[in-house]
């Protein structure tokens, strides 16, 4: 059987996110989003309770579905409240050995701090490390840096190449919105990551401007986020996925 990845696609990928507290719920929403296109999935495991988080209930969700899996596992998110970074990776890998395809390494991992970007030494080497831990056990990963706000493209280049630096797969960075003027912005900063990194990226935005996430793919991201539905677990920027698969098949 062909191994899933996130790497080498012709088109973005469709990645619906598929949050819930309980198993059942994210199977339902993964078997109600295959007629509409998905092409992977996308679990935030800091959602599920935890009576859940167990490799019986990871392997069984893995194994619900032939396409790729991205999983998080965000600090203070959740059943992950109080949980020392070290769980979190250790979490991580455990998603790793059971099958996930793609782990979420936050780029402040061991090390918190404003905008998700450690420069601590140590903190580098521990996440290199982990990385090469999940490579180890076939997995491949994003790092994310969440900002939250708008960046200007000097930074937001610094972030990227330091996500490529430690080994990351892929480069996920969010930042931020308010004006036409800093969307447009940012969707020069897509060309801009386009030009200068050698691993494929996503980049989004939130804020009040967020067509990124509609046309990012069109640009030069390597997936989309989406939702079936906007549900009390969805992330609420996230288009629906099937407004997003016409914008990205008509484009």
């Amino acid at each position: 059987m062909k191994k899933r990845s996130f790497l080498n696609y012709e088109r973005p990928l469709l990645t619906c996110m598929v949050q819930a507290d309980n198993p059942d719920r994210i199977k339902e929403l993964i078997h109600a989003s295959l007629p509409e296109g998905a092409e992977a999935f996308g679990m935030q495991f800091c959602r599920l309770k935890p009576e859940y988080r167990t490799e019986t209930v990871y392997r069984e969700l893995f194994t619900d579905t032939d396409l790729p899996i991205y999983v998080t596992n965000y600090r203070h998110h959740g059943a992950n409240a109080g949980k020392s970074d070290d769980v979190l990776a250790e979490e991580l890998l455990e998603l790793a050995a059971c099958g996930a395809t793609l782990c979420d390494v936050m780029g402040d991992y061991f090390d918190a701090c404003e905008g998700e970007l450690t420069m601590d030494p140590a903190a580098i080497r521990k996440q290199r490390e982990l990385i090469d831990a999940l490579h180890g056990q076939g997995a491949e990963v994003l790092m994310s840096s969440h900002v939250l706000k708008f960046t200007p493209a000097e930074r937001v280049l610094e972030i990227a190449l330091e996500h490529q630096r430690r080994g990351a797969d892929i480069c996920k960075i969010v930042t931020g919105a308010k004006t036409m003027e800093e969307q447009i912005e940012n969707m020069r900063i897509v060309r801009l990551l386009k030009e200068h990194l050698q691993i494929p990226f996503l980049f989004l935005a939130g804020g009040e401007s967020r067509i990124l996430r509609c046309i990012g793919g069109a640009l030069g991201c390597c997936m989309y986020l989406c939702v079936h539905e906007h549900d009390d677990f969805a992330t609420k920027t996230q288009p629906l996925l099937r407004d997003v698969k016409s914008i990205r098949d008509h484009l």
